[in-house]
């Protein structure tokens, strides 16, 4: 019977529209030590309301639709010569709570030059911008879940939270899924950035395993000799070992 039972289980499980996921390790959407939090949060409980068709189902990718250089962010805004910087190589796998690749995801990056500057009009940070880095990209994932890009390091850069306040070296990344509720957003830090233990931001996440798991490890192995270091950075979906992510408290 308890068998049965499991079975049913995991029966209705799969035939759901989504799985819902685990909230407690996210930090409350009201986080004063992040100042920006206090007007952001929302003030009263959040409706749930049913998805609708076109919410579900798509919209779908291939890697027919992406240009030669999307995931080159050395190449595909340069004008007249290389960007200024640190080149390296990110590279990693998007999988599932089980461990198992998911192949033909979208996967989108953004951030700052090295100089910690986005090539935004709001930016006012005193760092230049580089006319050969626009500071994008995007890839599908492998057969095997695997994905990878080359860009420069990012530079750090002060924000108006507290007096001295500093965002450590980061890249954002967006993970679509088969439908427009399923875009997932999260931010990926560097091995030995001494300014992630100061981050507000950061120290909102309550669950200091999953800080750890934000953190991209250094990759000797994926290094081009005389060349650039690599980083590698695992996407886990769902599970115990799932990648913390920004928009999960928005339902996705």
């Amino acid at each position: 019977m308890a068998m049965r039972r499991s079975d049913e289980a995991a029966r209705l499980t799969s035939d759901a529209e989504f799985h819902q996921r685990d909230r407690t390790i996210h930090p409350p959407a009201h986080t004063p030590v992040y100042k920006t939090s206090v007007l952001r949060s929302p003030r009263i409980p959040l409706w749930s309301l049913q998805n609708s068709l076109s919410e579900v189902t798509g919209p779908m990718f291939s890697p027919e639709e992406l240009g030669p250089l999307d995931n080159d962010l050395l190449r595909n805004y340069a004008h007249d010569g290389e960007p200024i910087g640190e080149q390296i190589i990110v590279h990693g796998y998007v999988l599932d709570g089980n461990g198992r690749p998911i192949s033909g995801t979208l996967v989108e990056v953004w951030q700052a030059n090295a100089g910690g500057r986005y090539r935004h009009r709001n930016d006012t940070y005193i760092a230049p911008i580089d006319p050969n880095f626009g500071g994008c990209g995007r890839m599908i994932t492998d057969e095997n879940g695997h994905y990878f890009f080359r860009t420069v390091k990012p530079g750090a850069y002060p924000f108006r939270n507290y007096v001295n306040s500093w965002r450590p070296a980061h890249i954002h990344f967006s993970i679509f899924g088969r439908a427009f509720v399923q875009r997932l957003i999260t931010q990926m830090y560097f091995e030995g950035d001494p300014l992630i233990p100061h981050d507000s931001i950061i120290a909102t996440i309550p669950d200091k395993s999953a800080v750890e798991r934000l953190i991209a490890r250094l990759d000797l192995n994926a290094a081009l000799p005389l060349e650039c270091l690599a980083y590698r950075f695992d996407i886990v979906l769902r599970g115990s070992r799932q990648t913390l992510f920004d928009n999960k408290l928005h339902g996705s």
